[in-house]
């Protein structure tokens, strides 16, 4: 080959440039209205204060090893026991991330013969987790239950005879609108289905006592749950919640739960804490659940955004330059407000990504939908 080593790459790197779809790292500044962080726990003095105090009794900073190795620390055990019981699971795992922890369970769970039927706007690593696996998978209409059942009717009909395996997200990452859990729970008891719900952006936030949007399901023997520690509890990683026999299962079939070295034990401690404050401090709900409803009227009567009724607001402007524009715009305002672009979402959506959490107050809600709509109507 004649062509320079690294020519593709810089190829594909200029084709994104010209569609307005370069990716780069950008510092952090302004008021925060991109991050996940949505109870301000990530900052706060509690949360800080157990992994000092953890540090002082000679808590590792690193696992040492995979978790079926020397890595197996007691502070993931003891987070995996607490979060069993305040899911109302019989078992909970501790994962490195969210993204790791749907990948590893729909490429291990989902066996060959069965089917594996996704939400169209799920999670990007419940995509790579399919691909990933050997059972045949479909995609249907974003919260459509009769797209789900008629996937499943379709496959029978062909002959399918394995288990039937159904992934969602209980809140959608850039929609911020809500899975219908409860449709699709009957769907999967008619069915004899699974079900994996991602309650990455519900936890903390929705649900009894910020258990999910699931947490009336948790418990029962056709539901895993995942929820992530990096949101709204402030810290990293991921916790699985399900049946003891899947868990099991896991362990010992997971190749991404076997062969990775374990999350911090730090984590662990930061994430368990992390759980406590949801049950001690219930106010920081009560607060942001105010910031949604406050920002949603403004927006709508400032902004003529629909309102999404969660912590996330889309606002779709479609073109992708004027996009990036208004979200250029607005962080030269002081306001961290980030363009989300294709293939993140479908073409002809690209938008602003307008999340609330307790890092601003407020009257600087009210300043940014001021500032939007300024931004708007001249951009």
């Amino acid at each position: 080959m004649n062509e320079p080593p690294l020519a593709r790459y810089e190829a594909t790197l200029q084709g994104l440039a010209r569609k307005d779809r370069l990716r780069t790292l950008a510092p952090r500044a302004g008021l925060d209205f991109s991050s996940n962080d949505y109870l301000g726990f990530a900052a706060s003095k509690r949360l800080g204060d157990a992994v000092a105090a953890a540090i002082e009794r000679g808590t590792k900073v690193g696992a040492t090893g995979s978790r079926l190795l020397r890595g197996n620390a007691p502070e993931h055990e003891a987070l995996e026991s607490d979060a069993a019981a305040f899911f109302g699971a019989e078992r909970a795992l501790f994962f490195g991330s969210g993204y790791i922890a749907n990948f590893a369970l729909l490429s291990t769970l989902v066996k060959k013969g069965d089917l594996l039927i996704l939400d169209e706007l799920a999670h990007a690593s419940m995509h790579e987790g399919a691909r990933a696996g050997r059972a045949e998978f479909r995609l249907v209409a974003h919260s459509d239950i009769d797209a789900f059942e008629d996937a499943i009717r379709r496959w029978r009909a062909e002959g399918g005879i394995g288990r039937i395996w159904i992934g969602v997200e209980s809140l959608y990452s850039m929609d911020g609108d809500r899975a219908p859990i409860e449709s699709l729970v009957e769907l999967a008891d008619r069915h004899e289905a699974f079900i994996l719900i991602d309650e990455a952006h519900a936890t903390g936030v929705w649900g009894s006592g910020g258990r999910g949007l699931a947490a009336a399901f948790e418990g029962r023997d056709n539901i895993m749950a995942l929820h992530t520690c990096g949101k709204a509890l402030g810290a990293s990683g991921a916790l699985v919640t399900g049946p003891g026999v899947l868990c099991d299962y896991v362990v010992n079939r997971c190749r991404p739960f076997i062969y990775a070295t374990a999350p911090s034990p730090l984590m662990a401690v930061a994430a368990r804490e992390a759980l406590a404050m949801l049950v001690d401090e219930p106010m920081r709900r009560v607060e942001l659940h105010e910031h949604v409803a406050s920002a949603s009227r403004q927006l709508a009567e400032h902004c003529g955004a629909t309102p999404s009724g969660s912590q996330i607001q889309p606002f779709v402007i479609r073109d992708v330059t004027r996009t990036m524009a208004v979200a250029a715009a607005l962080q030269a305002r002081g306001f961290d407000i980030r363009g989300i672009r294709p293939p993140t979402v479908p073409e002809r959506t690209s938008r602003l990504r307008i999340s609330l959490t307790l890092n601003v107050g407020k009257a600087d809600i009210c300043a940014m939908v001021e500032t939007l709509a300024e931004v708007l109507a001249t951009a």
